[in-house]
């Protein structure tokens, strides 16, 4: 699927949210991410890390998400590393957004507080599963740190991020994290591939991540809905306009990160890298880089539906304007 065909899903798709307008079910919806919360919470160390490291002689990422084919001049050797940086940039991607993500969710929390008990402590269990997931990538980039050769770069500082994001209007901010909060069960079921080559560390951080990121899907799509009901036409179409600004910031991190990676990846080889061929690496990482952030999220059915519900066509029209100009990825 294109780009532009991703953004004309988004503007036509059916969107069964009608339920949502039920009081009865959102607070069953609620208290059901409560209980999901209880039963599927996990431990950095005793359920992810289990005394282990990273192992250099494998893939971090699967080639779904890393997308190997478009490194075309690399060796087998060189394509494992890259996917070795990916991973590592995808624990610093998330580092980041979780940041702003769990600003939001205690701002969400509040406006429960004198409310609805239940709606207040499932957005209570999302912020202290945010804060452990943002120790959990911490954690991460501090063993890749210790493994993977010096020159490393990550120059983005989440608290800033976050305030620029946190600028923006709620429903905007909702979804993209909506977005977000979708991917990771896509990334999650690329991982479970039973590629002999990948590494069964990062292959378990998918799959605790997915665990409660599910959870916190269902609490975004209840938020944004709930967020979407007093806006007016006006007020609703200056938020999609916030949308369309929050994912160019996020391809503008992207961009940046390619071009870091690419330096990264051409001073640690043992070969030059001339200029052509850092130019196609760069094209390659930020295409890899913009599937996994921004196209694996708004092709999710779940995302195109609920978006769907309240935009109008031609505010669909802008969002796939706007997703266009990004470039369609190679394949989904």
């Amino acid at each position: 699927m294109t780009a532009t065909a991703t953004a004309h899903a988004i503007a036509h798709a059916t969107a069964p949210v009608a339920n949502l307008h039920n009081p009865e079910s959102i607070h069953d919806r609620y208290q059901r991410t409560v209980l999901a919360s209880k039963r599927v919470a996990w431990d950095i160390d005793d359920d992810v890390i289990r005394g282990r490291s990273f192992d250099l002689a494998e893939k971090f990422l699967p080639d779904g998400l890393a997308r190997p084919d478009g490194f075309a001049t690399l060796s087998p050797d060189e394509r494992r590393f890259v996917s070795q940086i990916q991973g590592r940039t995808y624990a610093n991607i998330f580092g980041l957004v979780e940041r702003y993500i769990n600003a939001k969710v205690l701002e969400l929390g509040r406006e429960h507080a004198l409310g609805d008990q239940v709606a207040a402590e499932a957005l209570t269990r999302f912020s202290a599963e945010e804060l452990k997931h943002q120790a959990l990538f911490r954690r991460i980039e501090s063993m890749l740190a210790a493994q993977m050769p010096a020159g490393y770069r990550f120059d983005f500082d989440p608290d800033e991020v976050a305030r620029v994001v946190l600028g923006k209007s709620t429903w905007s901010v909702l979804a993209l994290t909506l977005d977000i909060e979708l991917f990771t069960q896509l990334h999650y079921r690329q991982s479970i591939d039973p590629d002999p080559e990948l590494s069964p560390l990062f292959k378990d951080v998918f799959l605790h991540h997915w665990k409660e990121e599910s959870q916190h899907a269902i609490l975004d799509e209840l938020e944004l809905i709930r967020h979407d009901a007093p806006l007016s036409e006006a007020e609703r179409d200056r938020a999609v306009g916030d949308l369309i600004d929050l994912v160019a910031a996020v391809d503008g991190i992207l961009r940046a990160q390619a071009a870091a990676d690419t330096r990264y990846f051409a001073t640690a080889v043992a070969r030059a890298v001339d200029a052509d061929e850092a130019r196609a690496i760069e094209a390659a990482f930020l295409d890899a880089y913009r599937w996994q952030y921004i196209h694996s999220g708004v092709q999710h059915p779940r995302f195109a539906s609920v978006l769907a519900g309240l935009i109008t066509p031609a505010q669909g029209q802008r969002i796939q304007t706007a997703l266009a100009a990004l470039g369609a990825p190679a394949r989904a």
